[in-house]
C-alpha cells in the first residue's frame, strides 16, 4: 500500500488458527490498513487458551498467563482483550467449528461478542461483524470437501464484497 501497489481498502488479511491469532492482533493493531479482515478458528483469548482441551501444551510456545511475568506481554498482543474502541475497523468475519478440539469454538464466540460489545452502539461502526461456525466439523482436517466449498465459497463471497469488487457476469 506504501508503494502504491494497492491501498487499504483493497487489501484483505487471513489467517488460520496461529494466522488468525496474527490476523485479529493486527487488526487491532492497525485496522486502517485492511479492506477486510478473515479470522479462521483463531486462537483469540490468549489470557485463558491454556484452559481448555490441549491449550496448556502451547505455554512453552505463547508463555504462560499465569506466570506474573509473561502476564503483561501475552495481554499486549490478546486480540480479544485489545479492540480498540473508536477507531474504525473493517468489515470482519470470524469462523470456527463446533467440535474443533485445539481451538475450541469459544475463541470466536468471545471476539464476537467482544467486537460487537465495544462497536454495537456506534453508529459511525457500519461495518459488518460475522461469524461462520461449521457445524459436525472440527480444526480442519478431516472436513468433507463439500463443507470445504461451502466455507470457501462464503469467505471468497465476504472478501469480494467487502472489497467492493464486481466479477464480471459473462
Amino acid at each position: 500500500a506504501e508503494r502504491k501497489y494497492t491501498s487499504a481498502r483493497k487489501l484483505a488479511i487471513h489467517g488460520a488458527s496461529n494466522g488468525g491469532l496474527l490476523v485479529a492482533a493486527a487488526a487491532n493493531q492497525r485496522p486502517e490498513l485492511f479492506g477486510c479482515v478473515l479470522c479462521q478458528v483463531g486462537l483469540l483469548d490468549m489470557l485463558r487458551f491454556h484452559r481448555f482441551t490441549i491449550g496448556h501444551f502451547w505455554c512453552a510456545e505463547y508463555g504462560s498467563p499465569d506466570d506474573a511475568d509473561a502476564f503483561g506481554h501475552i495481554r499486549a498482543y490478546s486480540p480479544y482483550h485489545n479492540v480498540a474502541p473508536g477507531r474504525p475497523y473493517p468489515p470482519i468475519m470470524l469462523t470456527t467449528a463446533d467440535h474443533d478440539d485445539r481451538v475450541v469454538p469459544l475463541h470466536t464466540y468471545k471476539m464476537a461478542a467482544q467486537l460487537q460489545h465495544v462497536f454495537g452502539s456506534d453508529v459511525r461502526h457500519l461495518n459488518p461483524i460475522l461469524v461462520r461456525v461449521e457445524t459436525k466439523a472440527g480444526h480442519g482436517s478431516g472436513t468433507a470437501t463439500s463443507k470445504r466449498l461451502e466455507a470457501a465459497a462464503d469467505m471468497y463471497t465476504f472478501v469480494l464484497r467487502s472489497l467492493g469488487i464486481k466479477l464480471d457476469e459473462r
